[in-house]
This record gives structure tokens, sequence and C-alpha cells, in this order.
């Protein structure tokens, strides 16, 4: 059953991204992206972003298949999702949604969720907040209905390169479906394979050209299942999974807009404006040094798929810890704070420009010779 949710989220999505790709003459109006040069466009061409809508048809046949194998918790959960899913795919279409009414959207799924499928979170792994919410539990309401809005949120932030996003959340899809396959919880594994499959559906028309993006729809629809299979992980398993083993998977997006607060804060700068200054863009900057000057389309897409990798691999050093060790709070809590420091070390080392000379990557050569080596900037 699993095989066949896996490849039947994955061609859904696949045939209906392509659908769409070459459709894009008869609804480019609404869907392209045209908007070159904001501070978050590294694009160089229109492109469709609707790459939500691919996901989500990868998503509906699978919980059609769900469904039908008797697991109805697939089907809910999507239909909790739908706020907030249309509430990006609305600013995917006008480009006038704010970001304020997104996440209002976004707290509007989880309350959903929590109605339908009790998604609530019972604990969090920290002496005294725990019997707070046991004693209160209108405070476990409101910290699991900002917990998922805010992954929502962060997951959006993190969705700026060909390939970022979907690779990210992949791994993160992946843990999940490891960690449901080893308590026994057929629904929420059901659901993380195929959410596995229908972001990998989308994702080989999203990298390394960029034919495709996922927009507020996907980013944002991919950002509450996973904030919602990790809740419900947590709520279905006590004493079994850990709270802190979503923390620490999911640490990078969430620290990325912890960060990112603080930054503009520090700055005076408005908290809901777009800047060029989150961790993946300093890597552009700083570290994907391929033909830098150059405005030919060929070198501006590959400067921009090579940053995805460098992400991943950030993405890896707290995915996989917290696929080791999802049971053990004290190793998953220790392992969020050496995440904090690795990112908070490497993205100062980056701004003051003294990044590591082996992560720095160039192109050199003549016209005839092409050559990947590793300098100081």
């Amino acid at each position: 059953m699993f095989i066949s949710l896996f490849f039947g989220a994955l061609l859904a999505a696949m045939l209906t991204a392509i659908a769409i790709i070459r459709s894009a003459h008869l609804h480019a109006h609404l869907s392209m992206d045209g908007d070159l040069s904001g501070p978050q466009k590294f694009h160089t061409t229109p492109t469709p972003r609707v790459g939500g809508v691919p996901i989500m048809a990868g998503l509906m046949l699978a919980a059609g298949g769900a469904w039908y194998e008797g697991l109805s918790e697939f089907a809910a959960l999507l239909l909790a999702g739908l706020p907030v899913f249309l509430a990006g795919l609305a600013e995917d279409l006008t480009k006038r949604v704010r970001p304020l009414y997104r996440l209002l959207f976004a707290f509007v799924s989880a309350a959903v969720a929590m109605w339908l499928l009790d998604a609530i979170l019972p604990a969090l792994g920290i002496l005294g907040v725990d019997a707070a919410l046991l004693a209160l539990p209108g405070l476990a309401l409101l910290i699991t209905v900002f917990a998922v809005g805010g992954v929502c949120h962060a997951t959006n932030i993190i969705d700026g390169y060909n390939g970022l996003m979907g690779g990210v959340a992949m791994t993160m899809a992946a843990a999940l479906a490891y960690v449901s396959f080893t308590v026994g919880d057929v629904a929420l594994l059901a659901i993380s394979v195929s959410l596995l499959g229908a972001i990998l559906g989308f994702f080989v028309w999203n990298f390394p050209r960029g034919m495709i993006f996922a927009g507020d729809a996907g980013a944002y629809l991919v950002g509450f299942l996973l904030a919602e299979v990790s809740v419900l992980l947590v709520v279905r398993h006590p004493g079994v999974v850990s709270p802190w083993f979503p923390m620490l998977l999911m640490i990078y997006p969430v620290f990325e807009t912890v960060f990112s607060i603080y930054r503009r804060k520090k700055r005076q700068a408005a908290a809901g404006l777009p800047d060029s200054m989150h961790f993946h863009q300093i890597v552009y900057k700083r570290l994907v040094r391929w033909m830098v000057g150059k405005r030919e389309t060929e070198h501006l897409l590959r400067r921009n798929s090579l940053t995805a990798p460098y992400m991943w691999g950030v993405a890896l050093f707290s995915v996989m810890p917290a696929t080791l060790f999802w049971q053990y709070e004290a190793v998953l809590q220790l392992c969020c704070v050496l995440f904090v420091l690795m990112y908070v070390w490497l993205y100062r080392r980056m701004v003051q420009f003294r990044a590591p000379r082996w992560l720095v990557l160039r192109r050199v050569g003549d016209e005839g010779r092409v050559e990947l080596v590793t300098s100081p900037q």
C-alpha cells in the first residue's frame, strides 16, 4: 500500500506540474511570478509560482487511496489544511495577500486539525511548562496553534532557491516516515510517504532549472503537513516520541525565522518586509561564487541551483540526529543547542567575509575549460 501511495502521489504531482508548465501561456496573467527585481528574487524569467497545486493533486490522490484502505485521518488532515493552502494560493494568483493574513489562516488550519484529529501538544519536554499545559488546556491549544502556524511560515521563508524548500522538506518527510514506521503508526506513515512522493513530483521540475515554483500555497501546505504529522506523532505516542524530536527535525527553518525576527528588530526593520539577509541568501552571496558578475541566464541559473545543496547539508545536521535519537530527549536538546551555535557561528563568519575556505565554490579557467576549486573570498 505504501509504495502505491508514494508512486501515486509522485506521478499525480509530476503530471500536474508539467501540465501547468506547458499551458503557462494560458494562465500567465495569474500564475506567473514576473517580479525579477525584489530582494528575494533570483530567477531570470517569469515562472509559474503555483507549485502548490501539483503537490495538493498528488496528496489528494494518495488520500483517496488511503481512504479506500480505511485510513480516514489523511483526508481529515488535508481538509484541515485547506484554509492555509487556499490563502497561499490566493497570494500566488493575486500577489496581494499580506503575510499576516496567511499566518492567520495557518492558525485556522491548526485549529481545524485540533478539532478533527485532536492534534494538541500534550507536553513540550520542558520542566514546569508540561505541568502548566496539563493544568491549563487552553494554553496547550494556543501553543499548538502558534507552533503549527510558525512552522508554516518558516517553511515559506526558506523557499528561496531552486530545490531548497523541496529538498529540505523531503528529508523531513522521510524522517517522519521512519519514526512512524518504527512506532507502528500506519496512518502517519501513509501521510509521510505520500507527502514525500508529492514533493518529489514537484521537485523534479523545480530543481535544477526552476521551471515551476512552490509558491506560498506549496510552502504553507508542506509546512502544515510536516508540523501536523510531528504533533500527531507526539500526541499518539506519549512517552515514546519526544516533543524535542520535531523541534530538532525542523530547527533549521524555525530558527531561521526566529533569527530573522531578531535581526530585523535589531536593525529596527519591519518584521513583515522581505530582506536579503536570510541564511540561504548569504550562502548565495558569500559561498556560491560561480561566475560572479555574469548576467547571462545560464550562469545565473547555475549559481541559483548550486545554493540549495549547501542548505540541504545544513538541514541534515538536524534531520540526521533527530532521526537517530528521536526517543532520547536529553540528546535531542543538546543537538538543538549545537545546531543553533553552528548556525550563528557560520552566519557570522559569512557576513564578516571570513567564511571557511573549503566551503567557497568558484568557477575558474578559460572559455574551453571549467574547473571547480575551493578558495578564499
